[in-house]
């Protein structure tokens, strides 16, 4: 290997074009991996490299792997026969205990961008679409406090903040403010479905609400599907919570709740906790 850091995207969708356009004004080298041509021949006009061979990959410091859930255990498996025993590897699934199963004979640190948009593909990545997100990292006990931290620094020029975590935990946690909230929003639009008036009535709020519906489909279905037990339970904590809300719906409990509601979020919608 020479001394120029090499990067390697798997997959050039909005997420891994986004970390690709995030770190170019940085001085790496990178190899793009991807089976959309029209995505291979907009990366060469870009000047990066780019293929639809793993292989392309032995020579990299770090490897991206942010293809679809359902295609990652396999990409991880290939990765085993090519890589070297130094490099540092990492997903951007939204689930992490399903990635953690098994330890890898490369550096493998499970990890998830709290980012995206209801858009896909490359057309659509965004430099900034990190900036002030968070970044889960669910490394392994026995993973080198070195090698976190230089996954932790790479992630760092994206804009985006570290979070350390065990897979469990971000699980359990995502099915409370992601995974759960896109159940409940295309319940919502199941529920007004029949209804026409509902339809003609429905503004600003039934649209906010039901924004995350619109999510990429592949990747709604593999979250509901890996992560159903936490999302049930979840939905469980809403019918509790909602009973006792309405049973002691007063002033000063929606004052409360508004101001739980800022400490999490700024003026302009970012994350401040």
């Amino acid at each position: 290997m020479d001394n120029k850091i090499k990067i390697g995207i798997i997959s050039l969708g909005l997420i891994g074009g986004s970390i690709l356009k995030s770190l170019m004004k940085y001085d790496y080298e990178f190899i793009c991996v991807t089976r959309n041509q029209k995505t291979i021949d907009e990366l060469h006009k870009m000047n990066v490299c780019a293929s639809n061979n793993l292989e392309d990959l032995k020579e990299c410091n770090f490897v991206f792997v942010c293809s679809p859930m359902q295609n990652t255990l396999e990409i991880l498996d290939k990765l085993e026969n090519i890589l070297y025993s130094e490099t540092i590897v990492t997903d951007v699934c939204s689930l992490k205990d399903f990635v953690c199963q098994k330890q890898r004979p490369y550096i493998f640190i499970p990890s998830h961008p709290m980012a995206g948009k209801e858009t896909s593909g490359f057309d659509v990545a965004d430099e900034d679409l990190f900036k002030d997100a968070k970044w889960v990292l669910t490394p392994f006990e026995s993973t080198d406090a070195k090698n976190i931290q230089s996954l932790i620094e790479l992630i760092s020029k994206t804009g985006a903040k570290c979070v350390i975590s065990n897979s469990k935990e971000h699980d359990e946690a995502v099915a409370i403010i992601s995974h759960m909230p896109l159940v409940l929003a295309q319940t919502l639009v199941k529920i007004v479905e029949e209804n026409n008036l509902a339809k003609m009535l429905a503004s600003s709020g039934f649209r906010d609400m039901t924004r995350l519906s619109l999510s990429n489909s592949t990747m709604a279905k593999d979250m509901v599907e890996l992560n159903s037990v936490n999302i049930l339970k979840a939905l469980d904590l809403v019918n509790v919570n909602s009973s006792k809300l309405i049973d002691n719906y007063t002033f000063d409990e929606i004052e409360h709740i508004k101001e739980i509601r800022n400490t999490i979020y700024s003026k302009d919608g970012k994350n401040i906790f």
